[in-house]
């Protein structure tokens, strides 16, 4: 371990009332919740990487709750009334993410989220139940959710349909964490980077917590490490990588939106004159079961072919850089936030849907203590 100064243990690392581990947005947002409701409370922050790990600043930045197909999946394991459940939390945590953030800083937009469908035969299977999740969905958006619109961007390869949702929205995820990190360093938490909590230990009088720097205590631990939990946690959640790639910037790109492909297991959207796009886990889940950041061949070739096929046919076009994230998922898509043990807790299990939750899960875990 690095030998710290007196000043340094006595300004970092003592006396503190509130730890939370993990920078992103569900960290993020329970420090400014617990600032609010403990004005006085010194709360510290620890965050394994240089900038926030897991998922949170390496997301695609959809404001989404769900695809057709995802609901009607969705339906297999959850009751009706957990499905309208599950959407009616992402749609208030997308509600208070704007909200608490402003929709300019964030850069929201809403341009629809359209659903591409490589066979007519899955088409037509939602297509059944549109009306049937249209009317499970009214007493929430008091409207139709999903439409028919014709293959109005021109991709290749795909039926002819989309099945588009008109709620469906985007946000610049790298805007949205920085706004984010400011509102936390102005309130007076303190933020540690590159230390990685090791193990904890509660007690009835506090938390003893190893780093791979320091040793300290705190009174109360709050984790938000997601897709790490199962290093610190036994609670049922998986890491679930998440490759992603973008391209050069094309030149007159038309497309405007998010999209979902093959069940919503790829997704992609314009961003800067260019096309995000990520996705393909169906083809590896075990081996995406990792909280290793690299890339594929096996992903990354199958992004490359969808994207030179479908989404930009006839084109030449540029990859200009490629990353990974990691997310927390589980059986169930509820999120986990409860109390661990006498001083610890955790908001965990955001299922891939971090952007839309990630407000309102940090919200409910600084409830908690």
């Amino acid at each position: 371990m690095l030998s710290y100064s007196y000043w340094e243990l006595k300004e970092w690392f003592s006396n503190i009332d509130f730890t939370i581990v993990g920078s992103g947005i569900v960290g993020l947002n329970c420090a400014l919740y617990l600032k609010k409701k403990y004005p006085k409370a010194k709360i510290v922050i620890l965050e394994k990487g240089v900038l926030p790990q897991g998922a949170s600043s390496k997301n695609a930045g959809f404001a989404c709750f769900g695809s057709l197909s995802e609901l009607i999946d969705d339906l297999n394991t959850h009751t009706k009334e957990e499905v309208l459940n599950l959407v009616k939390k992402r749609w208030h945590g997308l509600e208070l993410l704007r909200r608490n953030l402003g929709d300019t800083n964030i850069n929201f937009q809403q341009n629809g989220g359209y659903e591409l469908f490589l066979n007519s035969e899955l088409f037509y299977q939602c297509l059944e139940k549109k009306d049937e999740i249209n009317a499970l969905l009214k007493p929430l958006f008091k409207q139709s959710v999903f439409k028919t619109d014709e293959n109005i961007f021109n991709f290749g390869n795909i039926h002819n349909n989309y099945i588009t949702n008109v709620f469906e929205g985007q946000i610049d995820t790298g805007k949205m964490v920085v706004e984010l990190l400011n509102k936390v360093l102005k309130s007076g938490v303190q933020i540690i980077n590159a230390t990685e909590v090791l193990e904890f230990d509660d007690n009835l009088n506090g938390v003893s917590i190893k780093t791979n720097r320091v040793g300290f205590t705190t009174k109360k631990l709050l984790l938000a490490t997601n897709g790490f939990s199962r290093k610190l946690l036994n609670e049922k959640v998986k890491p679930a990588r998440a490759q992603v790639l973008i391209t050069k910037p094309v030149e007159n790109l038309a497309i405007k939106g998010t999209f979902h492909l093959d069940r919503g297991y790829y997704y992609f959207r314009n961003i800067d004159g260019r096309i995000l796009f990520g996705g393909g886990r169906n083809l590896d889940f075990k081996g995406e079961e990792t909280t290793s950041f690299e890339q594929t061949e096996l992903i990354q070739k199958k992004l490359e072919e969808i994207l030179r096929e479908i989404i930009l046919p006839n084109q030449n076009i540029e990859i200009e850089h490629r990353w990974s994230g990691i997310m927390g998922v589980g059986s169930k898509k509820k999120a986990i936030v409860k109390q661990v043990s006498n001083n610890v807790y955790c908001g965990i299990r955001l299922g891939g849907m971090g952007v839309a939750i990630g407000s309102i899960v940090g919200k409910e875990l600084a409830e908690l203590v």
